[in-house]
């Protein structure tokens, strides 16, 4: 057995203290502690989940509908998921790989619609066509070789292209509104793209657990997160004032940007050397009803030349609480929070003698992208709505509105690599695990649960594969080499989420 992390301690407990004991100790209320909930409330009914959330409601943070896209990431029309090579060719394997992802988490949802635990699926997903935009003639040679490459895809059957102003016109009027014609432009289309409003996810999911008997606590602020030598995880805090301490055989610090400090306060050794690095983000948001009614799409452009994935511009139909609003963006900001929420000293807070080599070669490795942030923090308000206006010529200034966006802390690896994506965190043990990073992030929530189930607890994996298969039909088996397995999960879980129906 493994030497366990931390000392041994003498807990003393006053009346004044919560205290109590839980098989499954989830820290953060968000979209991947709901769906690991979800997860282990159906793998293992008998044990008890109890989820902490420092804020007074679920998903305020990077869940909520507004700090997020709300793409449905199955990399249809993100550009970044299928980069250019230096010879001109193009990589789409990360645009397979993130539709694969993407359609798991589609299984497990319509899996928990079907059992009745989620009640109305419109609740938090509609039916939203996918869109690549491009302009200018080497961007157009681009996406049509993209399209050439993923056409034939069974995971990408039926996407369009076009170079025909009058065909993009009919799929999204508001990219050729004010335009000359003198550039050339080119865009795909998919009807089986999705909007989703992840905020009321992460509720769904968790009143179901509740229902089955979860407990969720919240303005409970984590403080200390260790383990004494009986090998069970300690973690305390205080909730409206009140201090509690709870013991937990498996612990998920699901936490958004805190999660790397509360795993650094575990002490656990696989947490030594990574860093994060925060960066805020803004849309613009118009709900003028004349102007959404133009537009019925996620439209995805090219990074300029330079800037970071993360920057992909572009222009949403949005579905959340019933409204429909259009957004765009992001435009990137800085601020050392890590939580929308946060402090101003999280970043300082997170330094280590073990990380700040690693921090500082993320740094010099990625000057391009801090003189990016620059010029957007110094960009003119004009400037930056002239980037709408690439996509919406037409574009008035008096019908948009500012937004701030979540707060994202992108990985910083011990090799001093920095990662544009998620990192699970286990301990050797599987006792404890936690997720840094950030974007596809909430649309893979299911496969990256899944990994993290075999990781911590592999002397069950292979009890529950046949629970799993019942959640997920497809697990275990690649849809990419099974053109009539694929259509079929597409069918069906278009039915049961009430989106479309696939041809």
């Amino acid at each position: 057995m493994r030497e366990t992390v931390g000392v041994e301690i003498d807990v003393e407990v006053h009346p004044q203290v919560q205290d109590t004991e839980t098989d499954v100790l989830l820290i953060g209320g968000g979209i991947m502690s709901a769906t690991l909930a979800a997860f282990i409330a159906e793998l293992e009914p008998t044990w008890s989940i109890r989820v902490l959330e420092r804020l007074d409601e679920a998903a305020r943070e990077s869940s909520g509908p507004w700090n997020n896209a709300g793409t449905g990431h199955a990399a249809l029309c993100e550009l970044n998921y299928s980069p250019q090579r230096e010879d001109g060719s193009v990589d789409v394997s990360k645009a397979i790989d993130v539709n694969e992802q993407f359609q798991i988490s589609r299984q497990l949802w319509s899996f928990l619609v079907e059992a009745g635990h989620i009640p109305e699926p419109g609740a938090f997903i509609q039916a939203t066509p996918h869109m690549s935009f491009v302009w200018g003639a080497e961007n157009v040679a681009y996406l049509k070789e993209r399209y050439r490459l993923l056409a034939d895809h069974p995971l990408f059957e039926g996407m369009q292209y076009s170079e025909d102003p009058a065909q993009i016109a009919e799929w999204a009027p508001l990219l050729v509104a004010g335009r000359t014609g003198d550039e050339p432009i080119a865009a795909t289309f998919s009807d089986l793209g999705t909007d989703v409003d992840f905020g009321s996810l992460t509720k769904l999911l968790l009143a179901s657990v509740t229902a089955r008997g979860a407990q969720i606590d919240y303005n409970a602020e984590v403080k200390s997160v260790h383990r004494t030598m009986d090998s069970v995880w300690h973690v305390s805090g205080k909730q409206n004032g009140v201090r509690f301490h709870h013991r937990a055989r498996f612990v998920f610090v699901g936490a958004g940007g805190q999660a790397l400090t509360l795993l650094q306060k575990s002490r656990i050794p696989e947490i030594k050397g990574f860093g994060g690095f925060p960066v805020s983000g803004e849309f613009l948001r118009t709900s003028n009803p004349d102007v959404v009614a133009r537009h019925d799409a996620k439209v995805y452009g090219k990074a300029a030349v330079g800037a970071p994935p993360m920057s992909v511009p572009h222009l949403d139909t949005r579905v959340v609480n019933g409204e429909t609003s259009l957004m765009f963006g992001p435009y990137a900001g800085f601020s050392p929070r890590f939580l929308k929420h946060g402090s101003l000293l999280d970043l300082f807070k997170s330094l280590r003698a073990h990380n700040l080599v690693p921090m500082v070669k993320a740094g010099l490795a990625n000057i391009g992208l801090t003189i990016y942030l620059i010029t957007q923090l110094l960009a003119r308000k004009k400037t930056k709505f002239a980037e709408l206006q690439e996509f919406f010529g037409d574009a008035d200034p008096a019908d948009w509105e500012k937004i701030t966006a979540g707060q994202r802390v992108q990985v910083i690896r011990p090799e001093g690599v920095l990662q544009f994506g998620t990192e699970v965190i286990t301990h050797g043990d599987g006792s404890i695990a936690g997720l840094l990073g950030a974007s596809p992030g909430a649309s893979t929530a299911a496969p990256i649960m899944l990994e993290l189930l075999e990781r911590c607890f592999p002397q069950r994996w292979e009890e529950w594969q046949p629970r799993l298969t019942e959640m997920v039909p497809s697990h275990g088996e690649p849809l990419s080499s099974d053109p009539a397995l694929a259509r079929e999960i597409r069918e069906r879980t278009s039915k049961v989420l009430e989106l479309y129906t696939a041809n």
